[in-house]
């Protein structure tokens, strides 16, 4: 393995699930794996799931009757999602920032 590639495995990468207690779960590996493969899915049907999620929440926002009990429930699923998102993105620019420049 070469400096910048032993960089980013010794760095690990944060995967876009939680572990028991919702502590953090990190891949350490040279990011072509099946888990690395995995994580890369699921961040894309995370980042599907949030675009329908807003979508959603525009057309229910639109609506002049509408319930404290759909928004809460709006809220729980947009702060849920909103979560996801975050998790993706630090995981990413923390790899961007151990990427190798050219």
């Amino acid at each position: 393995m070469t400096g910048g590639a032993r960089d980013r495995a010794a760095a690990g990468r944060l995967l876009p699930w939680t572990g028991a207690e919702g502590r953090p779960c990190y891949l350490v590996s040279d990011g072509t794996g099946y888990v690395a493969r995995l994580a890369d899915e699921i961040e894309d049907v995370q980042i599907d799931m949030a675009d329908a999620l807003l979508g959603h929440a525009d057309e229910l926002l639109a609506e002049r009757r509408v319930t404290s009990g759909e928004l809460h429930y709006l809220a729980r699923r947009l702060s849920e999602s909103l979560r996801d998102v975050k998790r993706i993105a630090e995981s990413r620019g923390a790899r961007l920032a151990h990427a190798p420049r050219s």
